[in-house]
């Protein structure tokens, strides 16, 4: 599904910026670090100090939040498609 691009004076996000994006996925010990090798590669400034991990109550799942520098939609557009479309992640917010 192609996204229409909205123009600037539309969009929400100033650009650049910082943006967090919250990953979800079953707890396995690789989790983590493949997520940063994804984010690395739409965001090369990102680096694992950038990213703030929470496991869920029952230990199931990990959840990561990442903070990317945002510098266009289509970049963020291309990390959101990449993170879920990954078979290690459950959820992108």
């Amino acid at each position: 599904m192609e996204m229409k691009p909205i123009p600037p004076e539309q969009s929400l996000i100033e650009y650049p910026s910082e943006f967090p994006i919250k990953i979800m996925g079953a707890m396995h010990d690789a989790f983590a670090q493949t997520m940063v090798e994804v984010v690395t590669l739409h965001d090369p400034t990102f680096h694992a100090g950038k990213m703030d991990m929470r496991p869920s109550s029952k230990g199931t799942y990990l959840s990561v939040t990442v903070t990317v520098w945002a510098t266009s939609r289509d970049q963020l557009d291309n990390l959101y498609r990449a993170l879920s479309g990954h078979p290690m992640v459950k959820v992108v917010l």
